[in-house]
Order: structure tokens, then sequence, then C-alpha cells
């Protein structure tokens, strides 16, 4: 049996069981498994407004690594509460994150089910529901894309809405390089708008004030608090998000070791401080003086958008690569499907191929996907893009050299902007927002 006949046969995973509430036997668990690490981070958290304020609530979260849930199991504690989980969270552990309170999710897609799940949990249960908005652990430390349509669900609910803003969690563990820097980490943990604030406010001002809610940079917040890092290698797998050089314009030619993040095109090179700054350390081939382009890193990630930007503006934007393709159709595992071609260009994403003897064609238009989850050196298989129909996500592993999944993430971004500019039609509805799954 081929990996398309296993894929067909497979059972889905059920989307439409109603949310456990979050077992009592398992809440000393969560306890355990949390707060030997938040302790060892030193945390503290702010609470602001905060008193009185008790389940049924909308949590909204930041997301800068998988600390993240420790922190929000801290933050609520006593009160239990349900989380939002892509997938491949529950991969191998169905049963626990569901009695845990999780409630599975496909990325990217929208998911109607997942309204009601919601309501059942604040209106029904009357517990607190943890969202993360952002969709993915922050890149480079600072806010993703927040849908419009989050006003709109905080309204529709009708319920209290708090926001978790936490901060040190990307510097202790970023997406490009898990190892835990142990720094001393902080949280916001404070109300947004009471029921009756909600009752009285506009979309576009409760839009305002979560956007507002979100903001965050994380090497501002090191620098300002004077968190120093130490760690040899803080610098490695950089390159990932910072894919194109500032000096010479070079894509996919930088590369990063130790303290060290470097263009292999024009020899440029630029050491990270220990307390997140770069500095020009090695002239460019052309380069008479030496300078920094860059030291805030979150401005050069910046830079690529705007170069993304300029392709799309002129109609160039254009990825065409093989892939290795692999399904997630429930939690009991990944099904290798195999080789198929993946294009990204001004249509938006086409993954087609033959699997065994079966064609397959999956398209997602720049409209259907305001934003896209990627994943580094995804469980050592390499870094991936994934795309996700109601029944099946698909992990999709582009397999030529010359590629950037951060280029992707950033093009979808702004492939979405720009139609949505042009063709003024609002942003898709909040349920297509991913919640990053525990991995």
């Amino acid at each position: 049996m081929t990996g398309f006949e296993k894929l067909q046969q497979a059972k889905r995973f059920d989307m439409k069981k109603k949310p456990i509430r979050q077992r009592h036997y398992l809440r000393p668990v969560t306890w355990l498994l949390s707060y030997p690490t938040v302790w060892a981070h030193r945390l503290k958290i702010n609470r602001i407004n905060m008193e009185g304020i008790k389940p049924p609530f909308l949590l909204l979260c930041t997301h800068h690594a998988f600390i993240d849930f420790k922190v929000t199991t801290a933050a609520l504690f006593p009160y239990r509460a349900n989380y939002v989980v892509a997938i491949d969270g529950f991969l191998k552990r169905e049963w626990l994150l569901r009695n845990a309170g999780g409630i599975c999710k496909r990325k990217f897609t929208n998911d109607l089910q997942l309204i009601r799940q919601i309501r059942e949990v604040l209106i029904v249960n009357k517990d607190v529901l943890a969202l993360y908005p952002e969709a993915r652990y922050s890149l480079v430390g600072t806010t993703a894309v927040l849908p419009d349509s989050l006003g709109k669900m905080a309204k529709l609910l009708g319920v209290p809405v708090v926001m978790l803003n936490m901060h040190g969690h990307y510097l202790s563990s970023p997406a490009w390089n898990l190892k835990d820097r142990g720094n001393r980490i902080e949280a916001d943990y404070s109300l947004l708008f009471t029921k009756e604030d909600l009752a009285k406010s506009s979309v576009s001002h409760i839009n305002a004030a979560i956007r507002k809610a979100f903001e965050y940079d994380e090497y501002r917040w090191q620098k300002e608090n004077k968190i120093r890092i130490s760690y040899a290698k803080r610098a490695e797998g950089l390159h990932k998000p910072l894919y194109q050089c500032p000096h010479c314009l070079s894509e996919y030619t930088t590369y990063s070791e130790g303290t060290r993040i470097g263009c292999s095109a024009c020899h440029k090179a630029w050491e990270m401080s220990e307390y997140g700054e770069l500095q020009a350390v090695q002239k460019a081939d052309d380069e008479k003086d030496l300078v920094t382009e860059f030291s805030h890193i979150p401005d050069w990630y910046e830079f690529e958008r705007k170069q993304v930007r300029t392709q799309i503006e002129g109609g160039t934007y254009n990825l065409k690569t093989k892939a290795y393709v692999e399904a997630l159709p429930n939690a009991k595992g990944y099904i290798p499907l195999g080789e198929a071609l993946l294009i990204h260009d001004m249509q938006g994403f086409k993954l087609e191929g033959m699997f065994g003897k079966e064609g397959f064609l999956l398209a997602k238009t720049p409209l259907s996907m305001y934003s896209c989850h990627i994943e580094y050196e995804y469980f050592g298989k390499g870094d991936c893009i994934d795309l996700s129909t109601l029944e099946d996500t698909y992990y999709i592993y582009p397999k030529e050299q010359k590629f950037s999944v951060t280029k992707i993430a950033l093009a979808t971004e702004e492939l979405f902007a720009f139609y949505s500019k042009e063709q003024e039609v609002a942003p898709p509805s909040v349920l297509e927002a991913v919640v990053q799954s525990p991995s």
C-alpha cells in the first residue's frame, strides 16, 4: 500500500468532539511540569487590573517558545483552562492533550467548528480559553501578524478579555536555536476589556487595543533590562530568519556559527553581542569602510520583508522547487507521501505531483492565507512549511538548496496584504489563526 493509499484510508482526527474540561487529577501534573521551569527562569508576573477577575474569560497570549505554555499555567493558577493547539501537538498523546484541555486546530483553515468549541468552554463550562493568535513562535522576537477578526470574535463572545504578554522566552530559546539560555523571564498579565467594555466598544477600537497589548521587541527588552546572554553559540541558526545579506543583497548566502553571522558571497561578517546587538567585524570584499547595516536584529528582518514586498509589487515573486511531503491526518503519526512540486508565486501556493499512481493537487490562493506556518529543522528533517485542509495537514520540505522558509512566510503575508489592498477585501476569520503546537 502506498503512502497516499494509507492517507486515503486513514481515520481523520475528530474535530467535532466537545472540549473536555481539564481533569482535576491532571491539574497537579501541569503545575508540577510548569513550576520548576518558571522558577529556574526567575519568572516575574506583573498583574495589572486583574483584581477580582475570575473565569470565564478569553486569554490572549504572545508566542515565543515552548515555555509559553508553562508560564500561562503559572499565571492562571489556580484556574484551569482549555488551550487551542495545532494538530502536531496531539501527536502520540491525543488522550493526554484532550484531557489536559487541548482543542485541536489545523493551521490556517477556516474551521467553524472551533468557534463552537470556544463558546462551549466560555459560555457553558465557564472556564478560561487560552489562545495564541500569532500562529507560530516569533522568528526574530517581535510581534507577528494578527487577524483583524480578533476584535470581532472578542465582541461576539462577550466575556472579559485578558492579555498575557511574555518577555524573555524568545531570548531563552529562539525558534532558530532551541538551546535554553536560562535567562530570567517576565510576563505582563493584564485586563484589556470587561464584558461591559466590549459591549460599548467598536470592533476597530477592540482591535487597536489588542494590537497595542501585543506589542513586544525581545531585543529591545533585553537591552533595556540588561539581560546578558553569554552562551558561546548564541548566533548559531540566526541565518535561518536572516537569509539575505544586507550588504550585497545576495539571498540564501548567510551562515552562522558561534557568535557570528556572515555572508559567503561578499564575505562580510557581524558579531552578536551578549546583549543581542550586531556589530560588523569583517568588511565585505568591495567595502572600503566597515559599516554595520543593522545593529538591531528585527530591523534586518524588516529589511527582508521590504525586499519581498518590492518583488510582489513588481509581480516577480516566484518559487518553484521539488519538495518531500508528509501528511498528518490524525494524531497517530506522519504518513510519507513522496516527492512533489511546490510552487509559490503571485497566484499563491500550489503543491502538485504523483503519489504512486495517484495525481495530487493542493492550491491555496493569496487571500486564503494571511500568514504561513514554518519550522526550522523540524524533527531533524530540515526546514519546512505546512499547508492544511480541514482534513489533512501536509508538511513540505523543499529539497533544492537555494530557498528559505522565512522568505516563504514573509511572501505569504505580503501577498495577502497586496491583494487585500488591491481588492479591498476583509481579512479572513479569526478561525484561520493558528496556534502553535507544543512540539
